[in-house]
């Protein structure tokens, strides 16, 4: 076993990984010196998932060999990988919301007694506290607790349960960039100090440039890249990803803002849990514009999107399109030329296991008032649709669940940006994708607003909302605490108040 007290190097040697025939992970080698801070960068389905199952024992790598401090180690499920003193921050919370942020560290413990001494408890955990460099309240509940707080106490849970070496698992996608940059700051101290190792898979080149001393880059499973950040730049990490010589450059804004397409006038609804209210009191959307609406999960986003879509009633107040009264009837949208692209399509915006073929027709199939279906013209539309926007698909007939998510995505966008626009409206549209996807699709977006239409983008993505953007305005609590044109927009200041402190 290694000293769990120290923060110990982790070596990968020729680590691969088959799933019968496919090989997901191609004898990739990868070191994370003790004390230091890597990026793992990558596209989707680079084989990032699978290195780090690999290393903490949640897949057992067909072949290849891993280290710990220089000594070769066998983990066979993630209680060897515990053992060894490694961790893992996963993207999504895995806490207990009911729980105090002191019971969910306690109940962590594979030694926690059936019958908890509390007085005793506590001694420990202020003991420990008081060696971290960040803290969290330990009293309240975690369902309180923002953010920002739960990320802390995800790491904190980590380092109480005697883990120095730590994988994160895209820390920052539930994070405004203040708190991303507190959190993500406390940690890279903490790996000077050589207290920590970390693991980063991240998405994101801001975060690498400002935490990582350096960065491993796979593609299609295999290594393709490593250096010191310092040494590299956006368009080399880009290039190794994508296998091009530079990143792909965004798309232009042009053409000139018009009349007002939608319009929100003291709209409210009741939020998911039935308690509180979602009240929009102004939110104006024009043609040949985006308004980006940023704001940390769980602010009204969900309900606001299902507000427009005619899912939520409201309780008073008007949604207006065109002038008209809106409630987002299937006529409504066809008669206004409303279009929709909501978060996870798969599940949200598509039949799953039909064909890709049926998924793009079903906006357009009873148009022309046929009474059966035109398979013929089904089929050559999803031909057009699938080259037009390089859905990666084996073919129209294949179910659209087997598609990738940035496929899925494709797929669905495609299926709403055929014909005219007058009113798109997105909600996350590459939560999730690989830069690639998101290029694309980001890239569809901004070309219907250069043809006109009035976009609505709904994002937890703040440099997304900041790359697409005219406009911004910030949900919190369900209300709309602020807005400015992007070219005023201060990423702190927005990120005060996605927090909440207005």
């Amino acid at each position: 076993m290694s000293d769990r007290r120290k923060a110990p190097s982790v070596e990968t040697i020729d680590m691969t990984m088959r799933f019968g025939e496919f090989t997901a992970l191609d004898a990739v080698s990868i070191k994370v010196e003790a004390g230091s801070f890597h990026a793992l960068l990558g596209e989707n389905g680079a084989g990032k998932s699978t290195l780090v199952k690999c290393m903490m024992g949640f897949y057992k790598a067909t072949d290849g060999q891993m280290t710990v401090n220089d000594k070769e180690v066998e983990i066979d499920d993630p209680k060897d990988a515990y053992d060894l003193g490694l961790g893992m921050v996963y993207q999504h919370f895995t806490l207990v919301p009911s729980l105090t942020a002191a019971e969910n560290l306690v109940i962590a413990r594979a030694d926690t007694p059936a019958v908890i001494d509390w007085r005793k408890e506590r001694q420990r955990l202020d003991s420990f506290m008081a060696s971290m460099p960040f803290s969290v309240p330990l009293n309240r509940p975690v369902h309180s607790l923002a953010a920002g707080e739960k990320q802390k106490l995800e790491i904190l849970k980590q380092l109480y349960l005697g883990n120095h070496f730590l994988i994160l698992d895209e820390p920052t996608s539930v994070l405004t960039p203040s708190e991303a940059d507190e959190v993500l700051g406390h940690v890279h101290k903490m790996t000077k100090a050589g207290d920590l190792t970390v693991l980063m898979i991240t998405h994101k080149f801001r975060e690498v440039r400002a935490f990582a001393d350096s960065v491993t880059v796979l593609r299609r499973g295999k290594r393709v890249g490593t250096g010191r950040v310092a040494d590299l730049s956006n368009d080399d990490m880009a290039a190794m990803m994508m296998g091009q010589a530079e990143m792909a450059t965004p798309l232009a804004r042009s053409g000139d803002t018009g009349r007002t397409v939608l319009s929100l006038d003291h709209a409210k609804a009741v939020d998911r849990s039935g308690t509180k209210e979602i009240s929009i009191d102004a939110l104006d959307v024009r043609s040949g514009e985006i308004v980006g609406l940023a704001g940390i999960s769980g602010n009204g986003q969900v309900e606001l999107m299902e507000m427009l879509t005619g899912q939520r009633s409201l309780l008073s107040g008007s949604i207006r399109v065109e002038g008209t009264a809106y409630h987002a009837t299937r006529s409504e949208a066809r008669q206004h030329k409303v279009r929709y692209l909501p978060e996870e399509p798969l599940l949200n915006a598509s039949a799953p296991h039909m064909s890709v073929a049926d998924n793009l027709a079903l906006r357009s199939f009873d148009e022309d008032g046929r009474l059966f279906l035109d398979r013929k013209g089904i089929m050559q539309r999803a031909n057009a649709l699938i080259d037009d926007f390089d859905i990666r698909t084996q073919g129209p007939r294949a179910p659209i669940r087997d598609l990738s998510g940035g496929n899925v995505q494709r797929a669905a966008l495609a299926r709403e940006l055929s014909g005219d626009v007058t009113l798109l409206i997105v909600s996350n549209p590459c939560f999730g994708l690989d830069f690639s996807a998101a290029r694309a699709i980001r890239d569809r977006i901004m070309e219907a607003r250069n043809k006109g239409a009035a976009v609505l983008l709904i994002s937890e993505d703040l440099d997304e909302i900041l790359e697409l953007s005219d406009r911004v305005a910030v949900i919190s609590e369900g209300r709309i605490a602020f807005e400015t044109p992007v070219a005023d927009a201060d990423p702190k200041a927005l990120g005060h108040f996605m927090a909440g402190h207005a």
